[in-house]
């Protein structure tokens, strides 16, 4: 068995908003989002290269990358930190490229990364800390969200 359980899969596959953090070549952070994160395996994640020349340049320099992928809602997930390679050819690309078509995702994709995950830690608010439900902390931020749609947002 690989080091995502099926739960972290489960976040993971459900958000598919990922935010990824790298090191720039100075010894800065970045933090960018990434919309095409899913699971590939039990061991990897993977997000489309769309638009991130910053952290492509970023994780050729150094491979080292954090994920976090978070419900919104529940306000709990999970982040998961490893080493990434940044693929632009040969077979493994082109099937994670067929499989993000597969998917409808028409838009150029000019490298995919694949993050081993070599640790996984959960993420939590903490309002779970004052020994709120997840069914409460749920229904306080739907309502929240609900409110911002309400006005047009």
């Amino acid at each position: 068995m690989g080091i995502l359980t099926a739960d972290m899969q489960r976040v993971v596959r459900e958000q598919r908003l990922g935010y990824v953090a790298t090191v720039c070549p100075d010894g800065t952070p970045s933090l960018s989002p990434k919309g095409t994160t899913t699971v590939w395996d039990d061991d990897h994640l993977v997000f489309a290269v769309i638009r991130s020349p910053g952290t492509e340049r970023n994780l050729r320099c150094n491979p080292a990358i954090e994920v976090n992928v978070v419900d919104p809602i529940a306000r709990k997930g999970y982040r998961f930190k490893g080493t990434a390679a940044v693929l632009e050819a040969g077979a493994l690309f082109d099937e994670i490229v067929a499989w993000y078509r597969r998917g409808g995702t028409t838009l150029p994709i000019r490298a995919v990364v694949l993050v081993h995950v070599e640790r996984a830690l959960p993420l939590t608010s903490p309002a779970y800390d004052t020994g709120a439900t997840e069914a409460a902390v749920a229904e306080r931020w739907t309502r929240y969200y609900q409110m911002l749609d309400s006005r047009g947002r």
